[in-house]
C-alpha cells in the first residue's frame, strides 16, 4: 500500500532541477529583490528636503538678504532663483518649477527699523500634503528664529509669516495619492493586458500564422495596440469620475487637456507591454516582468517620496519612468490647474518614449521571427 507523500522525493528532484536549469526563474527568485532591497533602500528617503523655491524681494535690502539665507541654510529649501513680480510667483507655483514661493514686502526692512511688524508671505503649494506641512511648519521656524533675535520692546516678534497653502488647503491625502495612484493603475494594468495577449497568441501558435502574412511589423504592433488603448483610455475616464465623484477630488484644470496629455503616456506604457511580450518565452515570465516595472514606478517617480532628495543615481532613474512625467501630468492638471503652457515638455518626453519602445518592439519581433 503506497502512503500519502509516495512520489515525493522525485517530485521535488524534478522540480530543483527545473529551477536550476531555468536561469529566469533564479533571476527572478533570487536577484531581483535583492537588486529592489539596495535600489529602494538607498533612494528612498521620507525626510523632506530641498524643496524647490523661488523668491520676491520687494524690499532688496540687507535684513531681506539675511532672512532668505536663513530660508537657505534650513536645508529645508533649495533656493532656485528669484522672480520679479506676483504674477510670476504664483506661476512658477502652478507650473511646478517652485514647491514653495517667498515674498519679502517693500516695507519689510522700514518695518523692521521703525519697531512694527513685518509680514513676509509664504506661497505653498498644497498638491503634496507632506511637503506642504513641512514647507509651513520650517518657514514658520526659520522667521521665529530671525524675530527672536530682535524681539520688539513690547515683547511682540518682528516678523510676522503669513504661509498659505494653495492647491488643496486643507491638505486632503486623497488629493496627493488620488491623482497620482491613476497613472500607477492605468500601467499596471495597460502593461499587462497587452503583454500578455501577445505572449498567448505565440504560445497558441497564432502568432507565427501572423507572420506568414504581408502583414509588416509595425502594422502588427500599432493594430494590437489600438484596441488595447481604446480600453485603457475608456478605463482612464471612468477613475477620473470615480476619483471626482468619491474621492471628491476636485479637476481644477480642463479636463479635455488631461485626456489629451494622457494619449503619450498610453502610448509609452503599451509600447513597453509590447517590448515586455517579444521578450517574454510564457505568460508566467510576462507576468513577472510587467509587475517588476510597478515598484520603481511607485518609489522612484514622484509618487510617494520627493525626487529633489533622491541621489543624482536614482535621479538619472526615474527620469527613464514614464509614471514620472504622467504623474506630473495630473497633478499639475488636476490640483494646481495648469494647462499645455506649463507641461508640454512632459508630454514631448512621454511621445519619444512611446515611439522609441515601439520601435524597439518591432525590431525585437523581426529578429525573434528570422531566428
Amino acid at each position: 500500500m503506497r502512503h500519502w507523500f509516495y512520489g515525493l522525493i522525485p517530485v521535488c528532484r524534478k522540480e530543483a532541477l527545473h529551477i536550476v536549469r531555468d536561469p529566469g526563474t533564479l533571476v527572478f527568485a533570487l536577484l531581483l529583490p535583492v537588486l529592489q532591497l539596495f535600489l529602494f533602500g538607498f533612494a528612498i528617503d521620507t525626510n523632506v528636503r530641498q524643496i524647490p523655491t523661488v523668491v520676491l524681494d520687494e524690499s532688496k535690502t540687507q535684513e531681506s538678504r539675511e532672512l532668505v539665507q536663513r530660508f537657505a541654510a534650513s536645508d529645508v529649501f533649495a533656493l532656485r532663483g528669484s522672480v520679479g513680480s506676483v504674477d510670476a510667483l504664483y506661476q512658477s507655483v502652478q507650473s511646478g518649477e517652485a514647491r514653495v514661493a517667498i515674498q519679502i514686502p517693500p516695507d519689510y526692512a522700514r518695518h523692521l527699523l521703525d519697531g512694527s511688524t513685518a509680514t513676509v508671505l509664504v506661497l505653498v503649494d498644497g498638491s503634496d500634503s507632506t511637503v506642504a506641512a513641512q514647507a509651513v511648519s520650517t518657514s514658520t521656524g526659520v522667521t521665529l528664529r530671525q524675530s527672536l533675535a530682535q524681539v520688539l520692546p513690547d515683547g511682540n516678534l518682528p516678523i510676522d509669516v503669513r504661509p498659505s497653502v494653495l492647491y488643496n488647503p486643507a491638505t486632503r491625502s486623497a488629493n496627493f495619492f488620488v491623482p497620482g495612484l491613476i497613472g500607477i493603475l492605468l500601467q499596471v494594468m495597460t502593461i499587462l493586458l497587452i503583454a500578455l495577449s501577445l505572449v498567448r497568441e505565440r504560445e497558441k501558435g497564432t502568432l507565427e500564422q501572423l507572420t506568414m502574412t504581408p502583414v509588416q511589423p509595425l502594422g502588427l504592433m500599432v493594430g494590437k495596440m489600438i484596441p488595447y488603448g481604446l480600453l485603457a483610455f475608456g478605463e482612464l475616464c471612468a477613475i477620473l469620475a470615480v476619483m471626482r465623484v468619491v474621492f471628491l477630488v476636485p479637476i481644477n484644470g480642463n479636463v479635455f487637456v488631461l485626456l489629451l496629455m494622457s494619449l503619450p503616456f498610453l502610448l509609452t506604457v503599451l509600447g513597453i507591454g509590447l517590448v515586455i511580450s517579444t521578450r517574454a518565452r510564457s505568460q508566467a515570465e510576462a507576468f513577472q516582468l510587467a509587475m517588476g516595472t510597478i515598484l520603481p514606478s511607485v518609489f522612484l517617480s514622484g509618487y510617494i517620496f520627493l525626487i529633489e532628495n533622491m541621489q543624482p543615481f536614482f535621479k538619472a532613474i526615474s527620469a527613464v519612468i514614464p509614471a514620472t512625467y504622467y504623474i506630473r501630468i495630473l497633478r499639475g492638471i488636476i490640483l494646481r490647474g495648469a494647462g499645455l503652457g506649463e507641461l508640454w515638455t512632459d508630454g514631448a518626453i512621454l511621445t519619444l518614449m512611446g515611439c522609441a519602445s515601439i520601435l524597439l518592439a518591432a525590431r525585437q519581433f523581426v529578429r525573434q521571427s528570422r531566428g
